[in-house]
This record gives C-alpha cells, structure tokens and sequence, in this order.
C-alpha cells in the first residue's frame, strides 16, 4: 500500500506568486491533472499545500500544511506526507507536472524494492527529479534531524540514503513541469496531457 503526497507548498515565485497548482491548464487547476494521473497508482491521497487550503480541499483529498514555518521547500512537504501518511510507503509528485507518467509509482517501487534501497528517484537523462520520488517511512528521524539542523536541499539529504535513480529516458517530456506564465500558455496551445 502506498500513500501518494502531492507537493503543492510553494510560493509560485517564477510564476509570479501565484499558486501554481491552482493555475488553469485546459479549463482544470494544473493539480487536476496531476491528480488525474497519480491517483490510480497510489492507495491514498494527500495534498501538501499552505495556501489556499479550502480549494485544494474542494479536490476531495486531505490537504496537510508544513509543519515547518517560511515555506521550507518540498523537503518540508515529504516530512509532513510521511508523518500522515497511512502507509509505509510514500510516493511525492510535484503539483505543476500535469504530464506525469501514468506508471511512475510502480516502476520507482521495483526499483527500491529490487535494490533494497530507502528511497528511488525519477531520473531523466543526468538529470534526477527528487520530487518525483517513492521512500519508505522510515526515513523520518532522518528527514527531520536533517530539517532541524536547517537543511533544504533535496539532493544533500537523500545522498545519505540508500537510493536507487530510476531512469524514464523512454518518456522524458512527462517530468517537465510549468513554472512561467509564459510556459503555462504554451501548453495551453499544445498537445493535451493525455
């Protein structure tokens, strides 16, 4: 069983300041989409969000806030997810990537469990994806010690995990995410994210 933590915490800063899961993409909120293609590979749903708690509720999931003040990075929404979380794996996406692959759960979950690892990452490329990620629960103390002594950075914590990159070379454009106006109204033109 997996618990699937959307990460939509931000502050939207190269978008403006926006809340860029709650921008439209399409006629829906880019977390719709998300959503859309990561429930059917998770057992639970949890939103990470800080601001406008009531609309991302209106989407039918549990919205948990940071725990920690300012805004703390998506480091800050995997320690929230993973201390609500009803399963003992927990999987994160971003709320600004509508394209994710439909089978990107099960394929980081062969990986780590195949390779005995506490964390599989989402790689494209040289490119990993952290916030694309499946990690054992586990993890916790360690994610909170790392928190408490100020850490922020994705890629310093999980270096000292055992982790395992799972590469999706065969689908690369499914990682992008929209971060500008400028590329949410490119995609409104183009191809659909089905």
């Amino acid at each position: 069983m997996i618990t699937g933590v959307v990460l939509a915490g931000g502050l939207g800063r190269r978008m403006g300041g926006v809340d860029k899961g709650l921008q439209l993409l399409r006629g829906k909120p880019m977390v719709a989409w998300v959503i859309e293609r990561f429930q059917p590979q998770v057992d639970e749903v949890l939103i990470n969000a800080n601001q406008n708690v009531e609309r991302y509720a209106a989407l039918g999931h549990r919205v948990i806030p940071d725990e920690i003040a300012g805004y703390a990075g998506p480091l800050a929404g995997l320690h929230r997810g993973l201390t609500e979380a009803a399963h003992d794996l927990v999987a994160t996406v971003p709320c600004d990537s509508p394209f994710l692959p439909l089978d990107v759960v099960a394929r980081l979950r062969a990986a780590l469990e195949r390779n005995h690892t506490e964390i599989a990452v989402a790689k494209t490329g040289e490119q990993p994806h952290p916030v694309f990620c499946l990690c054992r629960k586990e993890v916790l103390p360690g994610l909170t010690a790392f928190l408490g002594a100020g850490g922020r950075k994705i890629d310093a914590w999980y270096a000292k995990l055992k982790v395992v990159e799972v590469a999706f070379d065969d689908n690369p454009d499914a990682f992008q995410n929209i971060n500008t106006g400028e590329e949410l109204r490119a995609h409104e033109q183009g191809v659909p994210p089905h």
